[in-house]
């Protein structure tokens, strides 16, 4: 099994109903008509011994939303590991208070073979659309590897992580 090392930064506000984190919705067309775990913290790959894992999370973060990562202190929020076909993702997510426009945002791109076997190669956008959400609805948007983000936000926050669920 490869493994896949990954940064990200997951974004969060305090509003009148709570905690809410900006989440991106996955763009190309395997993720178009899909909603439940089709959202992600901005994140991507990097080689870890060219560039530490804090300054790819903040660039991987420009590079999917096209917008400067939210200055504040960072926090640390750990790693995960998780199954994604035949490969490994080992992700590490800082957290930072911020509070940005979604209709902001100007994604990526990445290119891929579509149709499949077409030999034709399109461009797409690394997310379609990103948005704010309550944890609970977060939980159920993002993919299942990413959701230990969640909790552990709510525990750097000083709440109950099992209050957030």
């Amino acid at each position: 099994m490869t493994d896949v090392f990954s940064a990200g930064l997951l974004v969060y506000r305090r509003g009148e109903a709570g905690v809410e984190v900006l989440l991106g919705h996955m763009g190309g067309p395997l993720w178009a008509k899909k909603d439940a775990s089709a959202w992600s913290i901005p994140k991507g790959e990097f080689a870890s011994e060219e560039e530490s894992a804090r300054d790819a999370a903040r660039r991987e973060f420009t590079e999917e939303l096209g917008l400067p990562a939210p200055e504040g202190e960072w926090a640390e929020l750990g790693q995960v590991s998780y199954r994604s076909g035949a490969k490994r993702k080992i992700l590490k997510v800082w957290t930072v208070e911020g509070d940005l426009d979604p209709a902001d945002v100007v994604p990526g791109t990445f290119e891929m073979e579509w149709p499949p076997k077409s030999g034709q190669i399109a461009q797409f956008p690394e997310i379609d659309r990103a948005d704010w959400f309550d944890l609970a609805t977060a939980a159920a948007k993002l993919g299942k590897g990413q959701r230990p983000f969640l909790n552990r936000l709510v525990v750097q926050l000083g709440g109950d992580p099992a209050r957030s669920e």
